[in-house]
């Protein structure tokens, strides 16, 4: 007879040891995809409707955080499960091709070491069948494995892609904060700060144009009273701006990439991921892989949208 705390110490031990082989294999994935000139071959994946998916996925960025943080507050609150439940259906936004082509890699290579079929499955039945042989013969059951391993990867994948967006965001609000002190000596903390600073600088180049003493007397003379600009002026170059940030985005990963890379950014997410996934499944609980970029993301966002004004 086997008893329940044998077979519960054959599962811990092969769980152990399969996300210990893991660790293991987050240098080599690092090197292989993140590094140059790997994170070329990855981000060249972005090329096609990508520059579309990006954009959408910038915008919808704010929505899923704030979906994601009413899901967190409202947890284990009987009274607020509706707004839970209506919070859990916000989708993470479009996949893009780079972000599917990462979550396959981390898939196939990272976890299940370029086997076909899972191979935690295959640990755990290694390690159960230890303690089925020294007291029966009876098969182990390998489609409970199956159905325990599989929503938990699913899942904690999403959330990795979720990153992606997330550090794209981040990229160009730091990128326009560089650009904005080099090229207009302006704090200029995102995109909706760098268009700001441009609808000013256009309607002073179209008023200076178009002054009575001339453009020159006129570039003197908005010098000292600047000019407000429109309302389409300035809705017009912002949305300008984004477009081009979100173009940006699709590729930025060949920069960032790199630099997360050598900084340990990608090692420490990974092994997060890995992490979290040994702890649900030790524990039989959901995903609780909730990386924080997003939410550093919309922090920046909301930095920028109070410095321009918005908020």
């Amino acid at each position: 007879m086997i008893s329940e705390a044998e077979i519960a110490l054959a599962i811990r031990s092969g769980v152990e040891r399969y996300f210990d082989d893991c660790r293991a294999r987050v240098p080599g994935f690092i090197d292989r995809h993140f590094r140059l000139p790997g994170a070329i071959a990855t981000n060249q994946k972005a090329l096609g409707w990508d520059l579309l998916r990006a954009p959408v996925n910038l915008l919808w960025a704010p929505v899923y955080a704030l979906a994601c943080l009413i899901k967190i507050l409202t947890r284990g609150q009987p009274g607020m499960k509706w707004l839970s439940r209506l919070a859990a259906l916000a989708p993470a936004g479009f996949t893009t091709r780079v972000q599917q082509h990462i979550s396959d890699l981390i898939l196939v290579e990272l976890l299940n070491n370029d086997q076909q079929d899972q191979l935690l499955e295959r640990y755990l039945i290694e390690a159960l069948e230890e303690v089925y042989d020294r007291h029966t013969r009876e098969p182990v059951d390998h489609q409970q494995f199956s159905s325990l391993v599989e929503p938990l990867v699913s899942d904690a994948l999403s959330q990795y892609r979720v990153t992606r967006t997330a550090s794209a965001d981040i990229t160009n609000s730091i990128s326009c904060t560089v650009l904005g002190a080099f090229a207009f000596q302006k704090f200029t903390p995102g995109g909706i700060g760098i268009g700001m600073v441009l609808s000013a600088m256009v309607a002073k180049a179209l008023a200076a144009r178009d002054f009575i003493l001339g453009e020159t007397i006129g570039g003197w003379y908005y010098d000292l009273f600047p000019p407000e600009p429109s309302f389409l002026t300035t809705a017009l170059t912002v949305v300008g701006v984004m477009a081009v940030l979100a173009v940006f985005a699709a590729f930025s990963g060949m920069i960032t990439d790199p630099i997360q890379a050598a900084v340990g950014l990608h090692r420490r997410r990974l092994n997060k991921l890995l992490d979290h996934l040994q702890q649900d499944f030790a524990k039989n609980t959901q995903s609780s892989f909730r990386p924080k970029d997003q939410f550093v993301a919309r922090v920046m966002d909301a930095f920028d949208m109070i410095r321009s004004g918005l908020l």
